[in-house]
């Protein structure tokens, strides 16, 4: 006899991916009618053998299985389940209310069992405990993930004008369901802000997870997103939980978004249009109630012109922008970020203290910044370890900020400038004039977008470098 499965709308948190297994006909029936309508996924099979198989095929969230089935009782089933996915609950049901029977059954990894004939009552509420369980153990690894990341508060520094419109912004979508594209130079926060917009959010008490797109190899982005089973592929040797399903009912943040690869860029798509997952090597996919927000520092409109990046995704994904600004367009914000940065290291620091004397907040202010706010940060962690005591002096800096990082020359000024310095002005000028329309000022300066685009991340490792 074969399996029978029904399939209805998952609700985030409390609904679980369900087999049940027992040669009953009538008890087949009633768990195929009534799961479903606990707001449960449920596979129904007639006997051990097909749930084996069925385990085979897909992992599920907790089985329910009778002890005594023919062909593979419910121990064997449950032995199997562990071995392809070892975080799978079990509840038992059996008719032989014995001591000896629940621990049997919970020595070999039940969660609970039950006694035959049960009420729905009761399974509905054992129901509840493994998906509460689960649920908990969701947040721990998204928390986990937060603390190996030595992740900061959501704290957005800075009175500027500019800071003023991206709170402003954020408080205007946070509390929605939009999807949000997060623009901005390297080290502006675009992490922060996305923590900050999931802080002030509905699901502000469920997970958020953060992954770079680009810190991950090609062939790992897949698995790493959506998970997979046991076996899937080579060297998969254990049953992984995807970002994805770990992120359920919060938020999943993308970030360097235009680092993905395009293949996975499709699936990325029909992920965000459909809201199911599918695991790596498994058949069925289940639905993932999940928010999604991508960052990136890179001109996706530029890369839809050369083809790298999907216009369609590129749609989806930017249905409400955020653009951050540069450090160097907001240096009065300097002062106050200083001030939180030594925190971090010296928490006891008092609003009255002095940590920087007005001779190296000058030259914080006259610097370019090109790494931002992260290099900022690199800054005073140097001169609070170099420095014994507050406040910290124009000596204690390091000697690089001295006559600050070469700009371009700004009209009526003159000197020598090098042949990479007069091709970059040439392009920034070229940017200001059209507003950042990459395929506009390729045909300006007579390059493909593709060369241009190139020359822009010359432009932003020699950034890095310096």
């Amino acid at each position: 006899m074969a399996e029978v499965k029904d399939k209805r709308a998952r609700r985030p948190g409390d609904s679980l991916r369900l087999l049940f297994a027992d040669d009953e006909p009538s008890l087949q029936e009633l768990m195929r009618l009534e799961l479903p309508r606990m707001g449960h996924e449920v596979t129904v099979c007639p006997d051990g053998l097909t749930a084996a198989a069925a385990l085979e095929r897909n992992t599920y969230d907790c089985i329910l299985v009778d002890l005594d089935m023919p062909g593979m009782n419910g121990i064997e089933v449950i032995a199997k389940a562990k071995e392809m996915a070892p975080a799978t609950d079990a509840i038992v049901l059996t008719g032989k209310s014995s001591l000896e029977t629940a621990i049997a059954a919970l020595r070999h990894g039940a969660f609970d069992y039950l006694t035959k004939p049960c009420r729905l009552i009761e399974l509905r509420a054992v129901l509840a405990r493994v998906a509460e369980r689960r649920e908990l153990n969701k947040k721990y690894l998204a928390l986990k993930q937060r603390l190996e990341r030595i992740e900061g508060r959501s704290d957005l520094v800075g009175d500027s004008r500019a800071m003023a419109g991206v709170r402003q912004l954020l408080d205007k979508v946070a509390p929605t369901e939009s999807t949000v594209l997060i623009l901005g130079e390297t080290g502006t926060g675009k992490e922060l802000v996305a923590r900050a917009l999931h802080d002030r959010s509905l699901r502000s008490d469920k997970p958020f997870v953060p992954i770079n797109c680009g810190a991950l190899p090609e062939n790992l982005i897949e698995s790493e997103l959506f998970g997979h089973r046991k076996g899937a592929f080579t060297g998969a040797d254990e049953h992984r939980v995807g970002l994805f399903e770990v992120a359920d009912g919060g938020t999943l943040f993308l970030d360097e978004i235009g680092e993905l690869p395009k293949s996975m860029q499709a699936k990325l798509l029909r992920l965000l249009e459909s809201g199911e997952v599918r695991r790596v090597g498994e058949n069925e996919s289940f639905t993932c109630d999940v928010r999604v927000v991508c960052a990136t520092h890179r001109h996706l409109d530029a890369m839809v012109e050369a083809g790298e990046f999907r216009e369609d995704l590129w749609y989806r994904i930017n249905t409400f922008e955020i653009h951050l600004p540069p450090l160097r367009d907001r240096p009065d914000d300097i002062p106050l970020l200083v001030r939180h940065l030594a925190r971090r290291y010296r928490p006891g620091i008092s609003e009255e203290t002095e940590v920087f004397s007005s001779a190296a907040l000058e030259i914080l202010k006259r610097h370019s910044w090109p790494g931002n706010v992260r290099e900022l940060a690199n800054v005073v962690e140097y001169a609070m370890i170099l420095a014994d005591r507050l406040p910290i002096d124009r000596e204690h800096l390091p000697s690089r900020l001295g006559t600050g990082r070469p700009r371009p020359v700004e009209a009526g000024e003159t000197g020598p400038r090098t042949l990479r310095e007069m091709e970059m002005g040439a392009i920034c000028e070229a940017l200001q004039r059209h507003d950042g329309n990459k395929p506009q000022v390729a045909a300006e300066l007579g390059i493909s977008v593709k060369t241009l685009y190139n020359k822009l991340a010359q432009l932003e490792g020699l950034k890095k470098s310096a």
